[in-house]
């Protein structure tokens, strides 16, 4: 191999193991507050940042897919503005969910 093609190879390599790390799996049931429930905000946040890191791993492959960069902003937006309320509501709450879905804040 030339030493272009052995870089190429390196850097997808490199990209490959970002992707791995950005396929963390979320167990939607730990922030269920009863069974069924899909509506609670913990529940809405662990499903968003489930969502969120979906399509961070899709722009990292399709770089210039700004209809997918634009709709994962405002998810981030959506989720920054659930985990305000729930602040509001219940601090432990909100730390508890920050700690769990690897949250920085």
């Amino acid at each position: 191999m030339s030493d272009t093609e052995n870089t190429a190879t390196e850097e997808t390599a490199a990209i490959e193991d970002i992707d791995a790390g950005a396929a963390k799996k979320i167990d939607l049931k730990d922030y269920q507050l009863h069974e069924g429930d899909t509506g609670s905000a913990p529940y809405q946040v662990a499903l968003m940042t489930q969502r969120i890191l979906a399509l961070t791993e899709h722009l990292h492959n399709h770089t210039k897919d700004f209809s997918s960069r634009r709709g994962l902003l405002a998810l981030v937006a959506q989720r920054r503005k659930l985990l305000d309320y729930i602040k509001k509501g219940d601090e432990d709450k909100y730390k508890e969910v920050i700690k769990g879905l690897g949250l920085r804040r």
